[in-house]
């Protein structure tokens, strides 16, 4: 009866250290799929199938190849970006550790020739009872770990399409304002040439024609600093890209389009974006993994330490026959360590201080985000109705004043530099305006951000253009 139980154990305990390895594998393709169900998007790069490699996927060059959109770069980033890749691929530090946290410990196995206990050869078999008790409980103190895990790389991807929504907006902005600045230094260079032959004609002062110079030449230089802009702005959004080699000649075209007449804001904006918060959640999950850990430990420190052992003892030197008595002899016997002195009380105060210390922290996460939430919202207001008031009404109003400039300017009631100054004064307000649609864009993607779940920076208010018609303005007064 002894051989078919002893067969049967350890056929058991085979089992339960394949279902350990089971419940969690090295694989972290469901890891990657839970990411894409939080932070809600279809399309992730398929760290689990591809190896590392500085080649870019196929399927980002072939959405490069075509007209970007603000959709298609989000797309091109989650697929391309590098450091997007590495965060998920770290996903498996933390499956790895949940794995070998349930891992059974191995047995520990002995051979000695020619021992002192009338044996010829002893074998000697011992196995950890106690860590094999708390191995199912340290895996089960590891599991929220691996949850933590999932949501914080969740934040990321909303965080990534966050960024890169906005690096397009930043790229479309400083397009446009380098066409109107463009424009606007044609202007100048009317004034100037206008200036010049007024003066030839011996019609005007010097000081008129050196005030349309300077202008003109300040023009030159905002134009020259836009088109920098352009090219920072195009490279910022390439890196969140990833893109490199042949994929950098991608183009974007279009403008800014026009913000909506009226925004809608969710009900309870605060209570939605608590409830969403990815990081909230993520630090609900720390502290499970922290109180279960605690329990683990103290078990720990009042569970003795058992450890079994098997002998099997062959041959008896002291018999004078040859080769010594045949057969084997078996034993066993149990090992106690008593938790006397050490009964992990400072590792437990330990962990019981990080977890009151994490505690704090999330009520405090708590507090910060209905504090971004409002201050999303007064962006998302402000930068509206700016934005609403340069389009609707500003705009049109300076239309309008050149328009009636240039009727006055052909009845001779103005002069040239009046009609110029009109048409200035007209790209100026297009300029402001192309600002404040980029601010109203980037703080909506903004709010959408945070309501999905991740609070984001955001993104710093340029104030390149209105700085640049201003000084020019100036220089042609």
């Amino acid at each position: 009866m002894t051989p078919p139980r002893s067969k049967t154990y350890a056929t058991w305990v085979g089992l339960g250290m394949a279902s350990l390895t089971a419940c969690a594998g090295p694989s972290i393709r469901s890891d990657v799929q839970r990411v894409r169900e939080l932070s809600r998007v279809e399309h992730l790069a398929r760290v689990a199938e591809l190896e590392v490699d500085p080649v870019a996927a196929e399927d980002t060059s072939r959405l490069l190849d075509g007209e970007l959109d603000a959709d298609t770069a989000v797309r091109v980033a989650l697929l391309n970006n590098r450091e997007l890749r590495a965060t998920l691929r770290e996903l498996g530090v933390a499956r790895g550790h949940l794995m070998q946290a349930g891992m059974l410990p191995n047995p520990v196995v002995e051979v000695e020739v020619m021992p002192e206990r009338n044996s010829r050869l002893e074998l000697r078999v011992e196995w950890d009872i106690t860590s094999a008790v708390l191995a199912p409980r340290r895996a089960r103190a590891m599991e929220p770990e691996l949850a933590a895990a999932r949501y914080r790389v969740a934040g990321a991807v909303v965080d990534l399409g966050y960024r890169v929504r906005v690096a397009f907006y930043a790229v479309l902005a400083a397009q446009q304002s380098l066409e109107v600045a463009q424009r606007m230094l044609d202007a100048y260079a009317a004034g100037r040439d206008a200036a010049r032959a007024i003066f030839e004609a011996g019609n005007s002062a010097e000081l008129d024609l050196a005030s349309q110079e300077v202008a003109y030449e300040r023009a030159r230089i905002t134009v020259a600093q836009l088109e920098l802009d352009v090219a920072t702005a195009r490279e910022g959004l390439q890196r969140l890209l990833g893109a490199h080699g042949e994929d950098t000649a991608w183009n974007v075209t279009g403008q800014l389009e026009d913000v909506p007449s009226s925004v809608t804001l969710p009900d309870e904006l605060e209570t939605n974006a608590l409830r969403a918060s990815l990081e909230l959640q993520a630090t609900r999950e720390r502290l499970e993994s922290l109180a279960r850990r605690t329990g683990v430990t103290r078990m720990e420190g009042w569970l003795p330490d058992v450890a079994v052992d098997l002998h099997a003892l062959n041959g008896n030197p002291e018999d004078g026959a040859l080769g010594g008595s045949r057969g084997w002899r078996f034993g066993g016997g149990v090992s106690v360590g008593v938790p006397l002195f050490d009964q992990r009380r400072g590792t437990t105060r330990a962990l019981e201080a990080e977890f009151d210390a994490l505690m704090e922290r999330y009520y405090g996460m708590a507090v910060d985000l209905r504090s971004a939430a409002r201050e999303a919202r007064n962006r998302v207001v402000s930068a509206h109705a700016r934005a609403q008031q340069y389009q609707a009404v500003i705009l049109p109003a300076q239309a309008r004043v050149t328009q009636q400039t240039l009727l006055q300017y052909n009845a001779m009631q103005v002069g040239i530099f009046q009609l110029l100054q009109a048409r200035r004064e007209e790209l100026d307000a297009q300029l402001a305006l192309v600002a404040t649609r980029r601010e109203y864009w980037s703080a909506a993607a903004e709010l959408e951000a945070l309501l999905a779940g991740q609070r984001v920076r955001p993104a710093e208010r340029s104030a390149g253009a209105s700085e640049m018609t201003t000084s020019a303005a100036t220089g042609g007064h």
